[in-house]
């Protein structure tokens, strides 16, 4: 026992140097919120309609070496989400679809990164992760695109811009109301830029 205690130990002494370079390689970005947007579509009745919702709050590590270790967690405002035909937020807000007065925010936390098949994430790349809606937790998995600003340099990442595009199924988050109305498929479409903090 004591044997495996030690061995544990030196183990966990030798793996500390690549957990603080893994660790090191994670840049923080922050969100620009005014240049960014949680957009979301449905059908109402055969009439395919959009809303936004805004972030409340997001972290953002991005290995730039290495994209498919970074690793985000964003929470959305679900109070605070919109359409565009008003008399529709009231019942979307309420307890048989989004229950924003029990639930007030979603969460997506990323568990994998897929590149493209050339090794980048715009060409191809999927993001997975866990979805918390209702509190119900479900994975996901999100189309991604990574972007420099227009005109910059090879080696400029200060600015990025990233668009997920993906699907969800309301119903696997208990979001079922008005089945007669709303259909269930629920389409995303995020836009989101990001600035280098360090």
């Amino acid at each position: 026992m004591r044997n495996l205690t030690r061995r544990s130990l030196i183990a966990s002494l030798c793996a500390l140097p690549m957990a603080r370079a893994a660790m090191a390689a994670l840049t923080p970005y922050a969100l620009a919120a005014s240049r960014s947007s949680v957009g979301f579509t449905y059908d109402l009745s055969g009439a395919l309609q959009t809303g936004t919702m805004p972030v409340q709050s997001a972290q953002i590590l991005i290995d730039t070496n290495r994209l498919q270790n970074s690793r985000v967690d964003v929470v959305l405002d679900v109070a605070r989400a919109r359409t565009n035909l008003p008399f529709a937020r009231g019942p979307m807000l309420g307890k048989s679809v989004l229950n924003a007065a029990q639930y007030p925010t979603i969460r997506f936390i990323t568990t994998k990164i897929q590149l493209g098949p050339t090794g980048r994430i715009s060409e191809g790349a999927t993001v997975t992760g866990d979805l918390t809606v209702r509190g119900i937790t479900r994975p996901v998995t999100l189309s991604a695109n990574l972007y420099r600003r227009p005109g910059s340099a090879v080696d400029d990442l200060d600015t990025l811009s990233i668009r997920l595009e993906g699907a969800i199924n309301r119903n696997e988050f208990g979001a079922s109301g008005y089945p007669d109305l709303v259909q269930p498929t629920i389409g995303l479409d995020i836009h989101a830029e990001i600035i280098r903090q360090d």
